[in-house]
């Protein structure tokens, strides 16, 4: 093979193809705005036709710029968002960056200074950090550091706090099932461990007696499927129930096959509600309805928010919807008419499931 064949593509050649100056070049690949659309268009084919990509070695010498951004995740880490993680990724990529994943060990004091030494290590542009650290916060890239962004919307086991731990949608689901009848109701929550969990159950409780409805227990669960079969296999046949409330999607896809197991019809003897729109829910049979947690625009703001730090530039305003959203399907619906034994079963009980096995 030639030298010439395995030669990369340059900068000037780049140039020489768009008819334009390689300076213009470099200002599009430096993302500096103000270039014409037709140029910005030339620029594009060149680079797409030559298979060019920036040196980044070459780069960074020259500007103290690596192109490489990094997010910090507490390890060991049993759960990975990784709908948040591809999409930031996407960001990255598309504003030309790199990005890397960095697991640091230890608690919140130990990751703090393991962040610090990574911001001022030289190594990267930007940090993105989806746990609180004490002693940090988002600050702009100065000479001598990084760029860090702190989402702080995860704990240190990566379970879902603030915005994405907010359980006010279970309301929004409660006051819709009433509206089509149902007044008798069970949550299936998730482990008490869980903020995500707690919440959800706290704002199931209120609500039932804001609005007037009966409670026929909360059962303690787990997570999983099994759960959530089991907890419906439990009610006595004329068990007053009409709709099961559950704190995840798997919980609520096993209550509704406990349901069809028993000849229940889903949604004419008992609607069932999940949490988190997992894609099997929107092909199961019935679809499942269930609240849509958008983790995929958590990742791009937090990235838009860290490249505006690294650049400089103000930070995006953007038009955000709630991060969770009732999505209702198949598997919710009027309440049945008469109630299936209605004030037969005493409110207010709770049990627990099986660790699944």
């Amino acid at each position: 093979m030639s030298e010439n064949a395995v030669r990369r593509p340059t900068i000037v050649q780049v140039a020489r193809l768009a008819q334009v100056s390689h300076q213009t070049v470099s200002r599009y690949l430096r993302h500096n705005g103000g270039l014409k659309p037709d140029t910005v268009r030339r620029v594009e084919a060149a680079i797409e036709e030559l298979g060019y990509r920036p040196n980044l070695v070459a780069r960074s010498m020259r500007t103290r710029r690596t192109g490489r951004l990094a997010v910090v995740l507490p390890a060991p880490a049993l759960l990975l968002p990784t709908r948040l993680l591809s999409a930031a990724a996407a960001v990255a990529h598309e504003a030309g960056f790199l990005m890397e994943v960095v697991s640091v060990e230890g608690g919140p004091v130990e990751r703090s200074e393991h962040a610090r030494e990574l911001i001022s290590s030289g190594q990267v542009e930007g940090v993105l950090s989806l746990s609180s650290l004490p002693g940090l916060s988002d600050q702009p890239r100065t000479a001598s550091s990084a760029a860090f962004v702190v989402v702080g919307e995860y704990d240190d086991e990566l379970r879902g706090i603030g915005e994405l731990a907010d359980a006010s949608v279970v309301g929004e689901i409660i006051e819709h099932l009433a509206a089509l009848g149902h007044r008798h109701f069970m949550h299936v929550a998730g482990p008490d461990a869980w903020s995500s969990a707690r919440a959800r159950r706290q704002v199931y409780t209120e609500v039932i007696e804001r609005l007037g409805l009966v409670s026929h227990g909360v059962v303690d669960g787990d997570w999983s499927a099994q759960c959530g079969y089991e907890a419906v296999r439990a009610l006595a046949e004329d068990s007053p129930v009409t709709a099961v409330i559950a704190a995840n999607d798997p919980m609520a896809t096993g209550a509704v096959r406990a349901a069809l197991d028993r000849g229940w019809g889903v949604p004419q003897r008992l609607s069932v509600s999940g949490w988190d729109d997992l894609e099997l829910g929107r092909f199961a049979t019935p679809s499942l309805s269930t609240v849509v947690v958008d983790r995929e625009e958590q990742g791009r703001v937090a990235m838009e928010r860290l490249i505006a730090l690294v650049r400089g530039e103000p930070e995006p305003e953007a038009a955000r919807r709630p991060l969770n959203r009732l999505v209702l399907r198949e598997s919710t619906g009027p309440a049945p008419v008469p109630a299936p034994g209605a004030g037969s079963a005493s409110a207010g009980t709770a049990s627990s499931c099986r660790p699944a096995p």
